[in-house]
């Protein structure tokens, strides 16, 4: 509506009303900034369709500004260039000195050693990483090259604040007519606070972010050493399978950095891995088949290599077949890579296991004897070139998408959409920063100070009138006493003391800032920021101490906080369990899990470290099994499939709808059974977590944060493409 309000644009409300259909098809196209505009708004400039398709896609913001500004400017301006050290060194001096601005993933040293070659200054350059300890030694190392001319490189700055300002003095100190020219000081650093203002404002900045998009990955990473060597490049005595691995594990470098930006549905963690992973791999593939190869025959004496055949005569040899994966050593090179290089990164068990899933597709026989035939990706767009030159496969990196698709990544299409819409809000946001604005005056300002404190205590008032008293634990615990065979008594009553003590934490904040907002009570720091808090419609850091972990606003915290109290109210009331557990509403997931599980085995005189749960899917209505539980174990309600659909028909994993992010989960039987009597059937071992945000460290129970189990759901998938898809079971 504000759009069809600018004169450029009147009229498209009531052109959107009239034809939804039109408009629609533009909505659901995968790509709406590449197609037409239905109607007369076809004939709007390129610019004017950016705003759009601002409204109608925002997740098709950025991509549309990158084909907008390619067309316009030149594809040059979209595609990420590396740093050029020679000019940063021109721009420098013996007191100025060069700081690379390090990212997640980058890595500056190769770059720099490279370039000191180029200088004649390889014997003449010293690197330390900085740390506790290490500033004296740096100042020494600093102090002798200042006389000596050569290069000292400060790695990690960050990492020591504390010895920050004596590098402050050393730079400030500098004397250039008692320094030899030939001096120069590098610094690497993270984005950090306590780095010098003084040396960022005098020395040369240098930004070395990795490259965004899979095809300016791998451009990059062939432009880096060993791998823009070419006497690396075809020095291989298995040339044919070396190329076609070592495509494969830089496609590989590419997606496992790529993937960060999908947040948890790429990685539970967000690892920095860097080009000395891919450094140290490239070399590593070359050694193991230098070595696996078979033994070389003489040379004849025509200098080629030649074999005796079977009835005497002499032919010349041939290079092995690619065919011949048995001179491939695919364990040791898998282990090398996702174990050691870049599994040494990894800490989640469910992040390793998608990195060797990734690994398998780009470090296989089937690469090996397929070639180009091999796809990486469902769409057969990523694959090894024809075999030739180091050119060839650079012609064929630059024929690749700039923006590549989710599919790329294995993951389903949905997968960008929320990425895109982050994206798009950063962008705008940046721009708006850059562009400024007019302050308002102070009459303003003390108007839309006295609004927000209205509206901070219209909802603190609203909460402590909704709040409900606390459990009483001790009538509870008389109703639902402790007994042998019921475990879950015992569990009800550690649910509700966990909820009193974060009711009674909400309820004394609140009262506090009530108060305070009366005058009547001084607000300490932590209050002042809970009422900032508030004032956002954020959870305050107050009550997120005692919190179960949650990622919602405030305002739907609250209606989620009023409906797990219900759940436990209408249990204690009943006098007896629900037939149907609404499993989100758990303060402490794993603790009734354990509890259904405790019931069985001691029911059946089993050792509880022999009894797990095995799962059946129900349907999608909880109340058909509202009246009657199982006869052992438990029936779960409310969970949520991210990253795949549920075909309730077939009751199994399916590929998600357009646009639909989340779905559903069926009823699920949560049936203990012995562990050696699990039913069979193809299934995903299906991750569970508490929040969307699936990252966790263990708590001082011993169990994870985040991560409850994992659930065998049904698939006619192979387990590998919902690994690659990041499918898991939240919530909330």
């Amino acid at each position: 509506m504000h759009l069809s309000g600018l004169p450029a644009f009147a009229g498209i409300a009531d052109a959107i009303a009239a034809d939804p259909a039109a408009w629609q098809a533009v909505y659901d196209a995968a790509e709406p900034h590449r197609g037409r505009l239905p109607g007369l708004f076809n004939s709007l400039t390129e610019f004017r369709k950016l705003l759009v398709i601002r409204c109608l896609r925002p997740d098709k913001v950025v991509p549309a500004v990158s084909d907008f500004v390619s067309g316009t400017l030149g594809a040059q301006f979209v595609e990420s260039s590396a740093a050029d050290l020679a000019a940063c060194y021109a721009d420098s001096s013996a007191t100025t000195p060069l700081i690379f601005v390090l990212s997640p993933g980058s890595d500056p040293t190769a770059a720099l050693l490279q370039f000191a070659a180029e200088r004649n200054m390889s014997s003449r350059i010293s690197a330390i990483s900085l740390g506790q300890g290490q500033g004296p030694k740096a100042a020494a190392l600093i102090a002798e090259a200042q006389v000596s001319g050569s290069w000292v490189v400060l790695q990690n700055c960050h990492l020591a604040p504390s010895w920050m300002p004596n590098l402050d003095r050393i730079c400030e100190d500098m004397n250039p007519e008692a320094i030899n020219p030939e001096f120069r000081l590098w610094m690497t650093s993270f984005p950090s606070p306590k780095f010098p203002v003084n040396i960022l404002q005098s020395g040369v900045k240098i930004t070395n972010e990795p490259p965004a998009g899979v095809r300016a990955n791998m451009r990059r990473s062939f432009g880096i050493e060993p791998l823009s060597n070419q006497t690396f490049f075809e020095g291989c005595i298995q040339p044919l399978p070396f190329k076609r691995l070592l495509f494969g594990l830089t496609f590989f470098h590419a997606l496992v950095q790529e993937r960060r930006k999908y947040g948890p549905l790429g990685w539970n963690i967000p690892y920095g891995f860097d080009d000395g992973d891919l450094r140290i791999s490239a070399m590593q593939l070359k050694m193991f088949l230098d070595e696996a190869a078979p033994a070389q025959p003489a040379a004849s004496s025509d200098g080629r290599r030649s074999t005796m055949s079977s009835n005497g005569s002499i032919a010349a040899a041939i290079t092995p077949s690619a065919s011949t994966s048995s001179i491939v050593p695919f364990d040791a090179l898998r282990y090398t890579a996702g174990e050691c290089n870049y599994g040494g990164r990894v800490t989640d068990d469910k992040d390793r296991l998608l990195l060797s899933t990734i690994l398998a597709k780009c470090y296989c026989p089937e690469l090996v004897e397929q070639g180009p035939a091999y796809s990486f990706s469902a769409s057969g767009i990523y694959h090894t070139p024809e075999d030739g030159p180091r050119e060839n496969y650079l012609s064929y990196i630059d024929s690749l998408p700039i923006q590549p698709a989710p599919e790329a990544f294995g993951l389903h299409a949905n997968a960008a959409i929320t990425k895109d819409i982050n994206d798009t809000d950063l962008m705008l946001s940046s721009l708006l920063a850059m562009s400024g604005g007019g302050g308002g005056s102070s009459g303003g300002a003390a108007a839309e100070a006295a609004a927000v404190e209205a509206r901070v205590a219209a909802v603190v008032n609203e909460c402590l009138q909704k709040l409900p008293e606390p459990f009483d634990l001790e009538a509870v615990g008389a109703k639902f006493p402790v007994t042998y065979g019921q475990s879950l008594n015992t569990m009800l009553v550690q649910e509700m003391a966990r909820y009193n003590k974060l009711c009674n934490k909400i309820r004394d904040s609140l009262k506090s800032i009530a108060a305070a907002l009366k005058g009547l009570l001084v607000m300490s720091n932590e209050l002042e920021a809970a009422y900032r808090s508030i004032s956002l419609n954020q959870i305050p850091e107050l009550w997120k101490g005692v919190s179960y972990p949650s990622l919602r606003p405030l305002g739907s915290y609250q209606a989620d906080l009023y409906k797990r109290l219900d759940m436990l109210a209408s249990w204690a009331s009943s006098g007896k369990p629900p037939a149907v557990f609404w499993l989100p509403g758990f303060f402490f997931v794993q603790s009734f899990l354990t509890a259904g599980l405790q019931n069985f085995a001691r029911k059946h005189s089993i050792p509880i470290d022999m009894v797990g749960y095995d799962f059946e899917m129900m349907g999608m209505d909880p109340s058909k099994y509202s009246q009657s539980p199982p006869s052992e174990g438990l029936y779960i309600e409310g969970l949520y499939l991210e990253g795949a659909g549920w075909d309730a028909a077939a009751r199994q994993l399916c590929e998600s709808q357009p646009k639909v992010l989340f779905v559903p989960a069926p009823v699920m039987w949560f049936r203990p059974q012995h562990m050696d009597q699990y039913s069979s059937y193809q299934h995903y071992n299906c991750p569970m977590y508490r929040t969307a945000d699936r990252r966790s460290v263990l708590a001082t129970t011993g169990h994870s944060t985040n991560f409850v189990m994992f659930v065998r759901l049904p698939s006619s998938e192979p387990p590998h493409h919902w690994i690659m898809r990041g499918v898991a079971l939240l919530n909330n």
